[in-house]
């Protein structure tokens, strides 16, 4: 068993940042078109993270053109090119999935104040 672990060991990201629930972030994701490869930015909201290793990922919602999206990342996948916190969000739970439900300024988040 400790080869297993020994080569996820190896492939874990080190650049990834601190992040949780309530947190905005920007995702640079590599997208592959026609033989191209460019980096695709998603913004949202941080409703869901689950730690597990190298299984370890998260679900950004956003809403676009009034729908909304949520799209799920590996924390560490080779897609991803970097991830970048916009703001922190001051929540008291580890799942936001209450937000699905919530429009407009009720699925707004207060910002995290942190000490100077």
């Amino acid at each position: 068993m400790q080869l297993i672990e020994q080569i996820e060991f190896e492939q874990l990201r080190t650049d990834a940042p601190e992040f949780g629930p309530g947190d905005t972030v920007k995702v640079h994701t590599r997208v592959i078109e026609g033989g191209k490869e460019r980096i695709q930015i998603f913004e949202g909201t941080v409703i869901g993270k689950k730690d597990g290793g190298l299984r370890s990922a998260f679900t950004v919602r956003k809403l676009s053109h009034g729908v909304g999206v949520e799209r799920t990342f590996m924390l560490h996948s080779p897609r991803i090119a970097k991830i970048e916190v916009a703001r922190r969000g001051a929540v008291r739970r580890a799942k936001l999935y209450y937000l699905r439900s919530k429009i407009g300024k009720a699925a707004r988040i207060k910002e995290r104040q942190t000490a100077r």
